[in-house]
């Protein structure tokens, strides 16, 4: 660390806080819920403010198909398909090399996480 001569005592240089938003997206909610108590688990190991999870509305795709007959002649029929993204939201006030250190988890296939890093 570089430390500042001031003649009585040294005073270490300020380390810039950042806001960080993590949004996790996923079609699973138990791998969605376990991402997100690993970030907070890390974050908590490292003494952070967090805030979160936020839960946010889930999102339901529904899409209706009609089924093909072989030879066009039976009745008309459907199939539905639905399709829900749940979706969680944590924040955290940190220097940004500490949030490279906690999000460097493993991620399971189907759940997505983006990091925004603004000041305070």
């Amino acid at each position: 660390m570089a430390f500042k001569n001031t003649g009585k005592t040294f005073v270490e240089p300020k380390v810039a806080i950042h806001q960080i938003r993590i949004p996790i997206t996923s079609s699973s909610i138990k791998s969605l819920e376990k991402e997100c108590a690993d970030l907070i688990r890390g974050t908590k190991e490292k003494n952070l403010k967090v805030k979160g999870p936020v839960r946010m509305p889930t999102k339901t795709w529904r899409m209706t198909m009609r089924k093909s007959s072989p030879c066009g002649k039976s009745s008309k029929t459907w199939d539905r398909f639905q399709m829900k993204i749940s979706k969680r939201l944590i924040h955290l006030h940190s220097p940004s090399q500490t949030v490279k250190q906690i999000t460097c988890i493993s991620i399971k296939p189907g759940t997505e996480i983006e990091v925004t890093i603004t000041d305070a």
